[in-house]
């Protein structure tokens, strides 16, 4: 193996699906590019996290070429939203998978090493600006550094950056319950508002089940034992024989976004994206990872590092900036019980909103007219079932 130079052009903290993206984008750009991908853990490792992959995500990987990650995979057609005795149960517009973590993430990395990328186990702790660079912990100088660290990102805070708003979730896997096979399934909380439970079937016999609820100033946050009743709750059986509880924090997108200018950019969870609506977070991880690395490639071929920010900022203003506006409005209407049981009666009746509404929640949506006019069609109309204009009690 070469010698590890004594200077990268990136330097990527954390190499999760937001770090090894922005590996995979930087190289993709220019493959002569010295990067290097650190991460407190070796790979294969755990991750807290839904699973969800959806074909956006594929579809912005296979463009920089990292390809074949879910074929011995089982694709899930089908998607049930559910709050309070109402449903909305249709086939997607395309299959999404359920990868565990510890299989994607792995993947990830080595596609990232695969184009030419480094890998060093590594903690990172400390980031300062010196003439010409940054430098991790005293001995690690890069031109360009992505903070990819999660939701508690090391290079956040070194920033000075706050965090957002978040939400709590517990995962773990247990065996699929009949009614739920094939299926990902999510049921909204009717208390301990805005939350809801999952259960998303991987395909051989086990499915992803959780559930999350967003945290409030001056309500403490709820406990393990909480967090398990409250998913029994939701979902009936859904947890029975599980295994490998974890809890994670989820950094919530807000319409107000902005990334950070010069060196030292922010990808995924550490940039505080995660879907208010839904808490996915893959999408918005490789989306701005791989924005992130064409910006660092851009600012180097440029001669110009410092200016990295301003192509990221630009890149993902075009990416980004709509839809976390509309995300951040239909999280504030789906607060209400009025609305969000117009949405899924609206999508229960209308395909093209059914599609919508999963684009605003897994990928880069944005509220339609197809959206707009199924929601005030639904709230004007009296429910079939108790002959008023709202859902059942």
């Amino acid at each position: 193996m070469a010698p590890a130079p004594a200077h990268w052009d990136l330097a990527v903290v954390g190499a999760g699906p937001a770090g090894a993206a922005a590996a995979l984008g930087a190289l993709h750009a220019d493959p002569h590019l010295r990067v290097l991908l650190l991460d407190r853990a070796d790979f294969p490792r755990d991750k807290a996290c839904g699973d969800g992959v959806a074909p956006h995500v594929l579809d912005l990987l296979a463009e920089v070429g990292a390809t074949g990650l879910v074929e011995d995979r089982v694709p899930v057609g089908r998607l049930r939203i559910g709050r309070g005795g109402l449903a909305a149960e249709r086939r997607t517009a395309r299959p999404a998978w359920v990868v565990p973590r510890r299989i994607l993430d792995a993947r990830l990395v080595d596609a990232a090493l695969a184009a030419g990328a480094r890998f060093r186990r590594h903690r990172v702790r400390e980031l300062r600006r010196r003439a010409g660079a940054v430098v991790l912990d005293g001995e690690i100088p890069a031109a360009v550094v992505v903070g990819a660290d999660g939701a508690h990102s090391a290079v956040r805070r070194a920033l000075g950056r706050p965090r957002g708003p978040s939400a709590l979730a517990l995962r773990g896997y247990a065996p699929v319950t009949p009614g739920r096979r094939g299926a990902q399934v999510i049921e909204f909380g009717t208390r301990h508002q805005p939350s809801y439970a999952w259960s998303f079937d991987r395909g051989d016999g086990h499915a992803n089940v959780g559930y999350g609820e967003v945290l409030h100033t001056g309500r403490p946050a709820p406990t393990r034992a909480q967090l398990l009743e409250r998913l029994e709750a939701l979902l009936p059986g859904a947890a029975e024989d599980g295994r490998d509880w974890t809890g994670h924090h989820l950094p919530l997108s807000t319409a107000r976004w902005r990334p950070p200018a010069g060196r030292v950019l922010l990808a995924g969870d550490a940039a505080g994206l995660v879907n208010p609506l839904t808490g996915e977070g893959i999408y918005y991880a490789v989306a701005t990872g791989i924005a992130a690395g064409r910006a660092a490639a851009a600012a180097r071929r440029e001669g110009r590092p410092e200016r990295a920010g301003e192509w990221y900022a630009r890149a993902t203003r075009r990416i980004l900036l709509p839809h976390l506006r509309h995300t951040a409005l239909a999280a504030r209407l789906a607060r209400g019980r009025l609305v969000l049981a117009a949405g899924l009666r609206a999508s229960a009746a209308d395909q093209r909103v059914f599609d919508d509404l999963v684009e605003l929640g897994l990928a880069r949506g944005r509220l339609t007219p197809a959206v707009a006019f199924g929601l005030g069609r639904a709230l004007l109309t009296p429910d079939r079932t108790t002959g008023r204009s709202r859902e059942p009690a």
